[in-house]
Parts: C-alpha cells; structure tokens; sequence
C-alpha cells in the first residue's frame, strides 16, 4: 500500500476521527521507525508516550509470541496466572494494595470515578481546567477541551474544574458532596505543564482532611517517562487510586487502577477483555525491561541531556516528557518529519515523549533537526 492509496482507504472507510501526520509507518527497530518506502525517523513521540521500550524489544516479543501460542484470553470467569502476576507486580511497584485491569486509560479513568463514588457515597468530582482524562463518558465528563465536550453534551453531572496549581481554588470548589479530585501530575495535552513542586502534597493534604479521594491519573507520566517511577512517588505522597495506561505495555492495549483501602463488590465492575493473559503477560515483560536496563534513570539522564541541548528554546518538562513552544505547532512538526524525527504538537507546543532507552546519538540528532527548524 503506497501513501495516497492509505490516505483514499481512510477517507473511504474508516470513522473521520483523526488529524493524522503525513506518514504510513509499516515497522519500527528500537528508536526508529520506517514507512512504506524504507525512510528511516526516529520516533520522538512513542505512540503518544506508549512504545516507552521502543519498538521490536526482544523481551516484550518472546513474551507476546509465547504467550500467545499459549493462551490468549479466558475472561475473568476464571483464573489467570499472568493477571495475577500482574497485580502482584503493580503493588509491589506502586505500594498499593490492589489493582483492577482496563484496555487502555480512559477505561481506567472510568473505574476510578465508579469505585471513588462507590467508596465515598459522594457524588461530586473535581477535575482541573486543561486537564484530559479520555473520550469516554465519564472521562470526558473530566476533560476540560471543549470541542471534546460539546457535541455529547449533557455529560456526567457534578464534574467541576479548578485551576491547575491552584490550591485554594480546589478548596474553594470542595463541598460535603466532593467524592474525588483527580489530577494529572504534569498536563500531558494541555501542552506539558509542570505544576509547582508542593502541589501533590497540598493536594493530598487537603482530600485526606476533607474525606475526599485523591485520584492520581498517571497515564501518560507513569512508568518511567519523567524519570521517576511515577510522579506521586516522587512527591512523597500514596494516591488513594492510581490511573495507569500507555507505557505499561509498551504499544499493547492494556490500563490500570491500583489502589487501597476500598474496593469493589462482586459484580459491580468488570470487562470482557480486562486483564487477559496476553496483555498481562506483554505488561510485565515491559515493566521487567524497564527495571532491569535502567530505563528510569536513562530517561532522568537523557531528559536533562535534552532540557540543556534545547535550552535555547524555553523547554518545559521532566524526564522524557518535554514541552517546547513555537510559533506554529503542526508546520514545525511538519518540518521535523522532513528532517528525519517526528514528535506531536499540542496548539503550539511540541512534545517530545522519545522511548526511555534512547541514547546521545539519538538526542544529538534530534538537537540537530531542532537547531535547523526552530533555530
């Protein structure tokens, strides 16, 4: 299939739902991927923060091949030893006590609000203006943008929006009837924005206080990508649920809550596809790379190799999730691809969200292209 035929095929038969790159990527090799005809780029956005060990790990093939020869789903009607492996990983990883598995994050976001309300009795939920939480009901109902909201109107009731970094406007907005707050610890779509040091803390202080939970929605920063484990971790703080999705399986549908001291009854939440075996098993291969080759400290090192290399240019961010303003958002992504790199724009911020194994010849030749487009 050559481009134009791709582009026909779309505009014929599948829902017209994206504002896609110019690019028909047909495979991928660690931090670069190729399209249909050979030209190499190195993948500077991963998927939107997903692919966080790169494309064709070894690791994460054997087990996805193996698995799948073995057993690929059953369904939660019975018992599966890689889900269970799963959810004992995740506790040990997060410190919480259990965990509840989705097909991606918005799905997740979704089971946080069900078992907040079931938890608290409570209705209310506060989210935060610019915040994005997915396209389902109730995540959108969370999500701020309101060219996502309007046409679906009326969404979930009692969803109100703080300012981000902003603790006296959360309290403000708190009543008796607040179930939850749930925060991104950095804005990933509103374009990568870092809240104050103190904020999580104040946060947890202030829900904890006010018997509301605190969900911490770690999709897109979680795993690695701000070099950390998670964010909340290096806040000092324990969420009382956990939104997780993205680089928890490295490019295979799969989320998570994690979370303590509450939980569901039987039958009051669940999924056909929730935790089947492949996924799990292709979740812990990931989370097994990222632990054994470092990849944490890798993205904290080659975040702050890239943060100076772009100083020039006003980044904004942690880790391997960067932020860098420009006049015109799309064009200079646009011109990146022509150089050999594709990242993602949010309005007129490019984002960088590269795998956590990259290396210096890979952030030197993404410099270089920043140099010659932005500069």
């Amino acid at each position: 299939m050559d481009f134009e035929e791709a582009v026909k095929k779309e505009g014929r038969y599948f829902a017209q739902v994206f504002n896609r790159l110019p690019l028909l990527l047909v495979r991928g090799e660690g931090c670069k991927v190729f399209d249909h005809t050979g030209a190499e780029y190195l993948d500077f956005f991963s998927g939107i923060a997903v692919s966080a060990v790169g494309h064709n790990h070894p690791k994460v093939v054997e087990a996805l091949s193996s698995q799948a020869s073995l057993l690929m789903h059953a369904s939660n009607w019975v018992y599966t030893e890689q889900q269970l492996a799963l959810a004992e990983r995740l506790s040990k990883l997060t410190g919480l006590e259990r965990a509840f598995f989705t097909n991606d994050g918005t799905g997740a976001v979704e089971a946080a609000f069900k078992l907040a309300r079931k938890h608290t009795g409570k209705h209310e939920v506060i989210a935060f203006k610019n915040a994005f939480h997915g396209r389902t009901k109730g995540a959108l109902s969370a999500t701020w943008c309101e060219k996502y909201r309007k046409p679906f109107e009326p969404l979930v009731k009692g969803v109100k929006f703080a300012e981000y970094d902003s603790i006296e406007s959360v309290e403000s907005l708190l009543t008796d009837d607040t179930a939850a707050v749930i925060v991104e610890p950095i804005q990933g779509e509103a374009g990568v924005i870092v809240p104050s040091d103190e904020y999580l803390k104040e946060l947890r202080d202030l829900t904890s206080d006010k018997g509301a939970v605190l969900i911490v929605d770690e999709v897109q920063t979680g795993f690695g990508r701000t070099g950390s484990w998670f964010e909340f971790k290096r806040a000092g703080i324990e969420p009382d649920i956990l939104v997780l999705a993205k680089g928890m399986g490295g490019g295979f549908p799969i989320g998570a809550i994690a979370y303590s001291a509450m939980d569901f009854e039987t039958g009051q939440h669940g999924g056909t596809f929730n935790g089947n075996p492949l996924a799990c098993a292709v979740s812990n291969a990931v989370i097994g790379a990222i632990d054994d080759e470092g990849l944490v400290e890798n993205s904290r090192k080659m975040g702050d190799y890239l943060m100076k290399g772009l100083s020039g240019f006003k980044p904004h961010g942690r880790g391997l999730m960067i932020g860098v303003d420009v006049d015109d958002g799309r064009g200079k992504t646009l011109e990146l691809i022509k150089n050999g790199v594709i990242v993602i724009y949010s309005g007129n911020t490019l984002r960088l969200l590269p795998p956590l194994n990259i290396g210096r010849e890979e952030a030197d030749a993404v410099l270089s292209a920043f140099e010659k487009v932005i500069g």
